[in-house]
Formats: C-alpha cells, sequence, structure tokens
C-alpha cells in the first residue's frame, strides 16, 4: 500500500468539494469521488442531482455507499501527511514566489513570519527572535506578513498611517490631522477598520440576498418551463387522440399541429435559457464580490481592508429581475383552429370521395377483345392485361382488328346508361385509355379525338398528360396516378377521368352527343426498349369507403 501511495499525488485524495482529504469517500455514477457528507449536502441544496465536477444529471437520487478501497487510501495518505508534517514542522520554509520573504536573510531568504510596522521590515522566525525578547522592540506593533511596508507610510509626512479620515474615506498620519485634515472626523485606524468591517457585513447579507432572490427566480422559470412542457404534452396528446383515426390529410394535420407547439415550447424554454443564463451570470459575479467581500473581512490588516473598502463598496451592475417572469404560452385554441382546418380539407376531400363513390357505383366487368387487337400486342388469357411485344403475330386482318395504332378494344359495349371501369398503368411511361364508339376507322394512322370518335386522354414521355380533345389539352397533376377510373353517363353526354388513389378529378369531356355503341379502349403504347414494357391492366373496383 506504501509502495502505491507514493504514486499518487495529494489531489487525488482531495474532495472537490471541500477541498480536504476524503472522509467516508463515495463513488457517484459517473466515476467521481466526494466525502459522503458532502455530496449529501450539495444534493439537498442542488436539485436535480448533479455532479459538481462533470455536470452529469441523475435523475433518481444515487444510493450513497462508502468506498473502502479509496477509504483505506485516504487514511494512509493522511497518515503519510502528518508525518511528513510533524518531522518538517521544526524546519523553517524557504520563501516561495507569492511569500514575503525574510528582509534581513542573506543568500537563501527564508518564508518572513511578521512583519513590524515600526521597523517596516519582515522577518523569519531566527530574525524575529529580537521583537519577541528584546524591552525596546517588544512595543513595536507586529502583523502577519505583508509586502510593500512603505505603502503604510503617509507620503507627506512620512509618518505611519494610523489613524482614518471619516470625513475624506482615507487613512492618514497623526501629522495630518493637526494639518489637511484639522477639522475633518478622524478616529483610530483600529475603529476605522471595526466600522468598515461591519459595513462589509452588511454589504455580504446584501449579496446573499440578491444571490437567494436569482436562485429563486431561476427556480420559479424552471417550474414555468415544467408547466409549458406539461400543457405542451397535455395538448399533443390532445391532437393525437383527434387525429388517430384520420388518414394522410389528418396525419398532415395532427404533425402541422405537433411542430406548431414544439416551436412554441422551443421559444418558451430559449427564453427561458436566456434569462437563467443571464441570472448564473449575475449570480457568478455576485459570488465573486461575495467572496471578495468575505476575505477582506476575514482580514486582520486594517490598512489593507480600509484601502480596500472603496472598490468593494459598490455591488457590481445587476439587472432588476422583478418584473421578469417567463409565462407558459397558452395553447388554449390550437387544436380547434387544426381541426377547423382540417374540417374544411376534408370536407372537400368528402366530396371528391364522395363523387368517386358514386360513379364506382356503375362499375361493370370488362374484358379486352383478342379480335379487336392490333397484331404485335401481347393480351394475358383471361382478357385483363395488354401490353405491346415488338413481334407482328399471324392474325387474320378482319375489319374489327387496329393495324397501324397500337390499340384494343373491350368486348362490352354500352348504348344506354353509365358505366365505369379502372386501369392500373403503373411503371407506364406512355399510355391512352377511355372509350370508342363503334363505327371508328381502324385501319390506318387515326389521331385520337372526339371528331373520330375517340373520348381519351394519355401520358407521353413519362410525365406529360394531355386529354385528346383535337387538338389535346395540357393536364397539370399534383401527382402521377397508379390506376385510373373512366366514367361514362351515355345520356347525360359525359365521359370523365379519376385519379382513384386520390379520389380527384383527372378531366371531364361534356357536352357530347353519343349515338352509337361505346367501347372501352386501350393503348399500351410502344415498350421504347424496356422503358413502357409494363402492360395495361384493367382492374378489380374496390369501392371507396
Amino acid at each position: 500500500m506504501s509502495a502505491a501511495s507514493c504514486l499518487l499525488t495529494e489531489d487525488q485524495f482531495l474532495c472537490s468539494i471541500c477541498l480536504d482529504v476524503f472522509t467516508d469517500p463515495v463513488t457517484i455514477p459517473c466515476g467521481h469521488n466526494f466525502c459522503k457528507t458532502c455530496i449529501t449536502q450539495h444534493w439537498s441544496v442542488n436539485v436535480p442531482c448533479q455532479c459538481p465536477n462533470c455536470q452529469e444529471v441523475f435523475y433518481t437520487r444515487p444510493e450513497l455507499k462508502v468506498n473502502t478501497f479509496i477509504s483505506e487510501m485516504a487514511a494512509q495518505f493522511r497518515q503519510s501527511a502528518q508525518q511528513k508534517a510533524s518531522s518538517s514542522s521544526s524546519e523553517q520554509q524557504v520563501s516561495k514566489p507569492g511569500e514575503v520573504p525574510c528582509d534581513d536573510c542573506t543568500g537563501t531568504k527564508l518564508k518572513a513570519l511578521k512583519s513590524c510596522l515600526v521597523c517596516l521590515a519582515s522577518y523569519c522566525e531566527t530574525h524575529l527572535e529580537p521583537h519577541l525578547t528584546k524591552s525596546g522592540l517588544k512595543r513595536h506593533q507586529l502583523i502577519d506578513p505583508v509586502e510593500n511596508l512603505e505603502d503604510r507610510m503617509c507620503t507627506k509626512h512620512d509618518k505611519l498611517l494610523e489613524l482614518f479620515c471619516k470625513t475624506d474615506q482615507m487613512c492618514v498620519c497623526m501629522l495630518c490631522t493637526v494639518s489637511d485634515h484639522k477639522t475633518h472626523d478622524v478616529v483610530p485606524l483600529k475603529e476605522g477598520y471595526e466600522g468598515k468591517k461591519a459595513e462589509l457585513g452588511k454589504r455580504d447579507v446584501e449579496i446573499q440576498q440578491m444571490i437567494q432572490k436569482r436562485r429563486l427566480k431561476i427556480q420559479e422559470m424552471k417550474r414555468s418551463v415544467e408547466l409549458s412542457e406539461k400543457d405542451a404534452d397535455r395538448e399533443i396528446a390532445a391532437g393525437v387522440q383527434v387525429f388517430t383515426a384520420l388518414k394522410e390529410s389528418v396525419e398532415r394535420s395532427q404533425a402541422e399541429l405537433i411542430d406548431t407547439i414544439k416551436e412554441t415550447q422551443r421559444k418558451t424554454e430559449k427564453q427561458a435559457e436566456g434569462f437563467i443564463k443571464e441570472l448564473e451570470q449575475e449570480i457568478s459575479e455576485l459570488e465573486k464580490r461575495s467572496s471578495e467581500v468575505e476575505q477582506l473581512s476575514q482580514s486582520e490588516d486594517h490598512l489593507h481592508l480600509l484601502q480596500s473598502f472603496p472598490s468593494l463598496n459598490a455591488a457590481p451592475p445587476t439587472k432588476d429581475w422583478t418584473g421578469v417572469s417567463v409565462r407558459p404560452p397558452s395553447y388554449e385554441g390550437t387544436v380547434v383552429r387544426a381541426v377547423n382546418q382540417l374540417e374544411e380539407t376534408l370536407s372537400k376531400q368528402m366530396k371528391k370521395l364522395l363523387e368517386l363513390k358514386r360513379v364506382q357505383q356503375y362499375a361493370v366487368d370488362v374484358t379486352l377483345d383478342p379480335d379487336t387487337a392490333h397484331p404485335e400486342l401481347i393480351l394475358s388469357d383471361d382478357g385483363k392485361q395488354v401490353k405491346h411485344g415488338y413481334v407482328k403475330k399471324n392474325l387474320p386482318n378482319n375489319p374489327e382488328r387496329f393495324n397501324y395504332h397500337i390499340r384494343v378494344l373491350g368486348k362490352q359495349s354500352f348504348s344506354s346508361g353509365r358505366f365505369y371501369y379502372e386501369v392500373q398503368v403503373t411503371e407506364k411511361t406512355n399510355w391512352a385509355l377511355g372509350v370508342a364508339r363503334e363505327s371508328i376507322n381502324r385501319k390506318g394512322n387515326i389521331t385520337l379525338s372526339p371528331q373520330d370518335g375517340y373520348w381519351t386522354i394519355c401520358l407521353w414521355n413519362k410525365n406529360e398528360y394531355y386529354a385528346c380533345t383535337g387538338p389535346s389539352v395540357r393536364l397539370s397533376l399534383k401527382c402521377q396516378p397508379e390506376k385510373v377510373g373512366v366514367f361514362v353517363d351515355y345520356e347525360e353526354g359525359l365521359v370523365s377521368f379519376y385519379d382513384v388513389d386520390a379520389a380527384a378529378l383527372i378531366y371531364s369531356f361534356t357536352g357530347c352527343c353519343f349515338t352509337q355503341k361505346l367501347y372501352p379502349l386501350l393503348n399500351p403504347c410502344n415498350n421504347h426498349g424496356v422503358k413502357n414494357s409494363a402492360p395495361l391492366i384493367i382492374s378489380p373496383v374496390n369501392h371507396t369507403e
């Protein structure tokens, strides 16, 4: 143990709170060590529990147990230190930087034990002996060692400053009282010292009160932040509960509500942090001043206290915090406003959903007619899918078949009433679909237009949507449809196209005059290599709830 302790320094056995060798050392969860009494008292004053060294916060107060290993090491170090102290107590210490040296020592200067205000010199133990034994020197006034003893002499009369002028608030000599300070209120240095020391005591009380007020203000602000945080949590919970059952638009509203409340909370916390930082800075300055005042008030040096008093008497500049506070923001009406806005959005969305739901009730089962398909088209066995295959099959060129454009019609025809079907267009870069009248020309290059018997919309170049109105009209869509619904009201002369997933109307042909049978029309377009190789798929209608 002794060999190991030689490798350890004194600082490793000192508690950072009391700055003394550990007594009942305990180790807290972050690994730092303190006297059990010191850390217990520290946590009794400072809440929450926090390590004085690394500032780690412990929200649950740690259980403190004495670290027996460190306790034994500290005890051995204390015993070793005491032995060293006792062995060197008889030896005089050499003056170190910052210590007052003996004025009579030649060569190596020893540390002074006392300073003489009569001789204006400082002495070590050896050279002080005459002042303790000789009758003439015994009457000299000795004080704790100080530097610059000549500063204690009156610069005008070269006499000892042993009086204090209350009128001019300065130290004077005896000759000053019969010249410049003849009519002034002059008292002995000790009386002036005691008066100023009493004032310092009062000033320290005032500083401590200011510190306490600021600590209370910090606690008040922290409570306000906690209340604000609880209010925010309640509002967030209420918002979550309101929006849980809703879909996309509701989730967006929920996120916006949470962001708004959290942003308000962040502003509140930022404001509080600013105030707290200011308060802590003021406390730091006040504590520094308190330490200086306390150090001066404990001084036995009359002259030093009186000369230093003016600079420490004035309080450091501080702010009046009486009217400053952090008010928790009011969240009243936040949810109501969000819900009102949501209701408006949902109302519009519901109209779209109701419209789509209304037309979906006219859904019909559509299958593709292979007798109408262009020879390069590939149809699925169930007649629900079609894609371009490049290879031109050897098929009969019957009147119903398209021989130029890559198109195909449905088997079912409609000459009255309403009907609706849906086509999946996912992963397609080009396509066209809609309805066509029975008498369309299926041979040669015929454009898609109502004048030629086609009511269709199409996608070109991946993101360009058109209504084929002859000439075509460019459509502006918020998102690319993955499934397109086609609705026809024969008597009304209406053909409408819907983005099924968004429940949004894409385009409507109105005022049409139908006199012939209408057939569903699909055009998967050329593959363009593999970019457009996905099929068009006639999908079963899942009625929107």
